[in-house]
């Protein structure tokens, strides 16, 4: 069962979004969340202690304004298991000011797309980021996780440990890349081949 302030996941590459959304809506997965912009910022120290150590300080302002910490993950049998607290904050520019007066700087940026859909107890999120299109599958256990995936026609063998950052690292490495922030603008106009940061389509 999944612990207390845990986070239980796997993520996917899909190159068919619009053919698994069909086969969400045929196995009766409920749209809990309508597609939805997000914009985030990570912080840290300035001498990035935190990333240093995989650990994960968020300001994510979509239709709420969250604060989240997450803690190293770790990889089980295919499902990225690490410690997450987040809480809900009224005023987006105070916390980034709050932040900043307790010494932590913004070290990226990111936006994507969120659709969250719900199945077998599991959240299905669809997110669409600058550089392609990738499904997270996060619930209670890992056995209900792994089921809720190849329900879905995911191909196991092919899930992601690496969070989207390192992903962007790869990819701004193989295209020389000149810009640090992940948003469509910066992306527009470009062909992402995902094979060169090491991710394969599980669809």
């Amino acid at each position: 069962m999944k612990a207390l302030n845990q986070e239980l996941e796997a993520k996917f590459f899909i190159s068919k979004p619009e053919a698994l959304e069909a086969q969400l809506k045929a196995l009766g997965a409920e749209l809990i969340q309508p597609r939805t912009h997000e914009y985030n910022l990570r912080f840290d120290t300035p001498d990035q202690q935190l990333a240093q150590e995989f650990r994960l300080l968020r300001l994510r302002k979509d239709q709420a304004v969250r604060l989240t910490y997450k803690g190293p993950a770790t990889n089980q049998e295919g499902v990225n298991v690490r410690e997450e607290v987040e809480i809900n904050v009224e005023d987006y520019e105070t916390a980034k000011q709050l932040l900043h007066v307790l010494g932590y700087v913004v070290t990226a940026i990111y936006e994507k797309y969120r659709t969250t859909y719900e199945l077998n107890n599991n959240h299905i999120t669809i997110d669409e980021m600058p550089f392609g299109v990738f499904v997270e599958v996060e619930g209670r256990d890992k056995e209900g996780i792994k089921i809720t995936a190849e329900a879905l026609g995911l191909n196991w063998d092919t899930n992601i440990s690496e969070n989207y950052l390192m992903i962007f690292y790869r990819l701004k490495k193989a295209y020389r890349l000149d810009f640090d922030e992940m948003t469509f603008e910066n992306f527009g106009g470009l062909d992402i081949d995902l094979k060169l940061a090491g991710v394969k389509a599980a669809w």
